[in-house]
């Protein structure tokens, strides 16, 4: 539930009103596949390689200023970490970002 909520926290921060956050689940015979998808402004390339990391270089404040402690990321990997499972993104700068968690199933 805390990787969701500051997923979709995230995605508030840097999607202008009006834009788009969606969430998605697919699930297969061993994993569930969890989305969170926005229509933001994106992660600039060069911070995507430190997206994850402590106290990031990525850490930028939110369209409407809202702060970053740079350490939102690298809760949200240590808890799907915890749960054997795999997160990741693909994003683009002014057309959005779109994370995947994958968890097994239990």
């Amino acid at each position: 539930m805390q990787v969701i909520n500051n997923l979709i926290s995230n995605s508030l921060k840097f999607t202008p009103d009006g834009g788009n956050i969606d969430i998605y689940i697919q699930e297969n015979k061993r994993n569930i596949v969890v989305s969170v998808a926005d229509n933001g402004i994106g992660i600039p390339k060069k911070h995507h390689a430190a997206l994850f990391d402590k106290f990031t270089s990525a850490r930028r404040s939110g369209l409407k200023g809202e702060q970053s402690t740079g350490l939102g990321m690298s809760i949200i990997k240590a808890i799907v970490d915890w749960h054997n499972g795999n997160i990741w993104f693909e994003s683009e700068e002014k057309k959005g970002t779109k994370f995947f968690i994958e968890l097994p199933k239990r």
